[in-house]
């Protein structure tokens, strides 16, 4: 609803702000671990979307290496360029990025090379039925082959059972959320 009526945009700046604010305190109780931030697409595109991010930062006083902005393959729809450079200004703050629900979207391999990414998040979809799903299990592996040879952080998404976990851990041990 929010993404249909436009209240996304307000409402992922005052998150985003929010998890600045958060990040304080956690490191003010000796507790600093990044944060991740979903950011909906309608909020990205956002002509000042770059300059909004900038001066939250300077408000709050939150370090944006801190920040994980989590987007999905769906932002690269449009404007693949746009969104790619995008990316790059935020990188270049120290904002890293990950990709949620990998897998599941629009996104082609030759963007990967070129978007600065962080960490892919598998998506539960292809977690769910594994191990004893083997087109599942294939695409599994492939996901983190091609990751780890991109250098890039893994989080599989929706691990539920411990015939998952003990899969993953046995088939490149990614970060487990679930």
């Amino acid at each position: 609803v929010a993404e249909a009526t436009g209240l996304i945009v307000p409402l992922g700046h005052l998150a985003l702000r929010h998890a600045c604010l958060g990040w304080l305190q956690l490191e003010q109780a000796g507790h600093p671990v990044p944060l991740s931030v979903n950011v909906s697409p309608s909020q990205f595109r956002q002509p000042d979307f770059v300059a909004r991010v900038r001066a939250t930062l300077a408000d709050t006083g939150a370090p944006a290496s801190q920040l994980i902005f989590e987007i999905t393959e769906g932002l690269l729809v449009d404007n693949v360029d746009g969104t790619i450079a995008r990316m790059h200004e935020l990188a270049d703050m120290g904002i890293r990025f990950s990709i949620d629900d990998f897998g599941t979207g629009y996104s082609s391999l030759a963007y990967l090379k070129r978007m600065p990414l962080y960490e892919l998040k598998i998506d539960k979809s292809f977690i769910r039925d594994l191990p004893g799903d083997a087109n599942g299990t294939a695409i599994v592996q492939s996901i983190l082959a091609m990751a780890g040879h991109l250098g890039l952080r893994v989080v599989a998404e929706g691990v539920e059972t411990l015939a998952q976990a003990e899969f993953l851990a046995a088939n490149g041990s990614p970060h487990m959320q679930g």
